[in-house]
């Protein structure tokens, strides 16, 4: 999360808060409740909505499917607007000449409390088809954004060929570019896995420890149940999203606070947000195939007791980048290493190309949190590697021992991680303690087949090349948990094996970030 935000964007930040809070009524969020756990079923699913007939390529629909309001039209689409609050399960077709408009924040469900019984509750499923367009009405006061909350889920599932797109109008009319950032507020999926940050005295972890979702003001998350499932986004586009509603107070791409093992993160980009691409706020999920481009603020963050594996994630700044305080990659534990649940992460085949120069790093990890780096390609016109101290009476990150008993793996780990930087190390002083370059040298170099100075290491922006052609790569899988199979073994460094590699092709978008084969280019869209 960052800690301070650009200051072009401080004179919008008492309109957005003002905006925001226009947003309760209907859709703010219960409290949990005492008593009984009873954790509301998903109700009967509605009749599958009425399509309307095709109509010619290019053109608006005439009219909108069930259980959305025709509200006219923009650009080649039909405008079919999305309750506020979905309080029943709702699917939206893919129709020829039909976007799906988000009018303010739009709430699934509302929410049932880390136990399940809060009052009011009301679980539900928003269900997206292969190939819809939804989109975020930027013309009105109120800042766009989908909230899913505690015990409904979002089913958003594409395919290579037909991407769901969550974008802004905007992008619809033709008056987006590849410099276009911030123009609504994201997906945030809220659940009910251990949190380490509680709003209230309570023990973190538990079913009573929660807080709110940055940059809502009432979406609540986090409990006791790790496999909870908050969900699937596969095949998704997220564009120009991100909306700073205060300092350090903002709306991501994606938001995943509390969320569970259960949710399915997979092949998701996002694309200019004016904050993080991604940013985790504690929870279990783990995520792969992931492109993150142009992102004004961090590739992927995450804080709070998240723990969670990540393959195949492949981070691009934009072309040039001056905003300070953005990072790859920045990791948090909550400040104090000693507050469980310690962030555990996990990252195997990524390629970050940071392009920043206002910041000290490309990598950024501090409170102590535990991580493991695997197979890694990392460029940036700074240092690669930050590690600050973290809050604990212990001292510095580097130096403290493993300890079981706090959950703590020890020092950061590195297997197979290339840097290609202006200098390895940057060094930041914290409450008077400093983690040396020497130190943070040690620890990456305690690791295997690891190269601290390497040059040349990518071509055509994110193959690998040079030094990282002949790597030797890390085998992700015994990284896994007992009895499971999330990573697996490659044969390369990095998130792309080459050109003959298309993970990434044809569900995603192109731009001046990163320019893929197969790929339409992020200003357009299909009818």
């Amino acid at each position: 999360m960052a800690d301070l935000k650009r200051m072009s964007l401080i004179l919008l930040t008492s309109c957005a808060a003002m905006a925001l809070a226009g947003c309760d009524g209907s859709s703010s969020v219960a409290s949990p409740g005492e008593g009984t756990v009873v954790i509301p079923g998903t109700p009967t699913p509605s009749p599958t909505p009425t399509a309307t007939p095709t109509p010619t390529p290019g053109t608006p629909a005439a009219s909108c499917p069930t259980g959305t309001t025709d509200v006219g039209v923009i650009g080649n689409y039909r405008s079919c607007r999305l309750p506020s609050q979905i309080t029943s399960a709702l699917s939206l077709p893919k129709v020829a000449g039909v976007a799906y408009e988000m009018n303010g924040r739009v709430d699934v469900g509302a929410d049932i409390g880390g136990a399940g019984n809060a009052p009011g509750g009301i679980s539900t499923t928003l269900t997206i088809a292969p190939g819809a367009i939804v989109y975020a009405n930027s013309t009105n006061s109120d800042n766009d954004f989908l909230v899913v909350n505690r015990g409904s889920r979002l089913i958003a599932e594409g395919t290579e060929t037909q991407p769901i797109i969550f974008t802004a109008q905007a992008n619809l009319t033709g008056e987006v570019t590849d410099e276009t950032q911030g123009l609504w507020g994201g997906i945030i999926l809220a659940g009910r896995a251990p949190i380490s940050n509680c709003n209230a005295t309570v023990t973190p972890g538990t079913a009573e420890c929660e807080n709110v979702v940055e940059g809502t003001s009432t979406a609540l998350y986090g409990g006791a149940t790790a496999t909870d499932n908050s969900g699937t986004l596969r095949y998704v586009q997220i564009r120009y999203s991100g909306t700073v509603i205060s300092p350090n107070n903002e709306l991501q791409g994606l938001t995943l606070g509390g969320t569970g093992s259960g949710t399915t993160i997979d092949h998701v980009q996002v694309h200019n947000s004016s904050d993080d691409g991604i940013e985790i706020f504690g929870g279990r999920t783990n995520l792969r195939y992931l492109v993150l481009t142009g992102a004004d603020d961090d590739g992927l963050d995450t804080d709070v007791g998240w723990q969670g594996f990540v393959q195949f994630l492949l981070a691009i700044q934009k072309p040039t980048n001056t905003q300070s305080d953005t990072y790859a990659t920045e990791i948090d534990s909550n400040g104090n290493e000693d507050v469980l649940p310690r962030q555990r992460y996990n990252l195997a085949n990524f390629t970050f190309v940071h392009t920043s120069t206002g910041v000290n790093a490309a990598i950024r990890i501090r409170g102590g949190a535990d991580a493991h780096f695997a197979n890694g390609i990392v460029v940036s016109p700074v240092a690669c590697l930050n590690i600050v101290a973290g809050a604990d009476a212990s001292g510095k990150t580097t130096v403290r021992p493993a300890n079981s008993a706090l959950d703590d793996q020890g020092p950061p780990m590195f297997d197979s991680v290339l840097f290609a930087c202006n200098t390895p190390y940057a060094e930041t002083t914290v409450n008077g303690i400093t983690v040396t370059s020497a130190e943070q040298k040690a620890a990456f170099t305690a690791g295997t087949n690891n190269l601290e100075a390497g040059s040349g290491l990518l071509s055509n922006t994110y193959f690998p090349a040079g030094a990282a052609l002949t790597a030797t790569p890390f085998d992700a899988s015994t990284l896994n948990p007992s009895g499971t199979s999330f990573m697996v073994k490659t044969s390369y460094v990095g998130a792309v094996n080459g050109s003959s590699d298309t993970w990434y092709q044809g569900w995603s978008c192109s731009s001046n970030r990163a320019s893929f084969a197969n790929s339409a280019s992020c200003t357009a869209l299909p009818n």
